[in-house]
């Protein structure tokens, strides 16, 4: 995201302009903020994290079939009420009951996101705060496209718990009912390590 819009919007006139706009924007409390870039010419991702994000829909995919989830990449918004924002995640997973919203999900049990420079501090500080506010949610993870490192956010309770992959290693998700492995994430983006370290909890 880039600086806000000076002037505040609706959230009904958001979802009306969203459809016109030539550039995906997300919405914070009546901002909006375009997700890769103010113009068309500067919008889109870099190969590795369009590579990444393949990855992880079709690792999730087959889970998500049996357990007749919803699975999207990038163009569905997440509406989160509590918050007035609508985010758009790299991945997302909503196994309830279906909203009957056309172009928005509210009730996630997994999301991802993958790390750009644009974006990584929103991705670990404001939107962890935001997602992890979303009681249907699972597990959140945050996942990096320069090297095989995974930040997993994981709901215990009311409390959530961090573990973090380095090179290797398999991450339970209870939603859609996967275990996803670093492998499964980074096949031909970033080689395979010679050895599978612990991750650190």
């Amino acid at each position: 995201m880039s600086d806000p819009a000076l002037q505040v919007i609706s959230v009904e006139e958001y979802l009306r302009t969203e459809l016109e706009s030539s550039v995906k924007r997300e919405y914070v409390s009546g901002f909006v903020y375009p997700l890769h870039g103010a113009t068309k010419a500067q919008a889109g991702t870099s190969k590795a994290h369009a590579l990444i994000t393949g990855n992880i829909m079709f690792a999730l995919q087959p889970a998500s079939r049996r357990s007749r989830c919803r699975l999207y990449a990038a163009d569905m918004k997440l509406r989160i009420e509590d918050r007035d924002s609508f985010y758009y995640p790299d991945v997302m997973v909503a196994c309830g009951e279906d909203n009957g919203e056309e172009y928005y999900e509210t009730d996630p049990c997994l999301l991802v996101e993958v790390l750009s420079k644009r974006t990584a501090a929103i991705d670990r500080h404001a939107k962890y705060h935001a997602y992890t506010s979303i009681p249907s949610l699972q597990t959140y993870l945050i996942v990096s496209q320069s090297e095989r490192r995974i930040l997993a956010y994981g709901r215990e309770g009311d409390s959530w718990r961090l573990t973090e992959y380095d090179g290797a290693g398999e991450i339970p998700l209870t939603c859609p009912g996967h275990t996803l492995t670093l492998d499964e994430v980074y096949q031909g983006v970033i080689d395979s390590p010679g050895s599978a370290p612990v991750p650190r909890v």
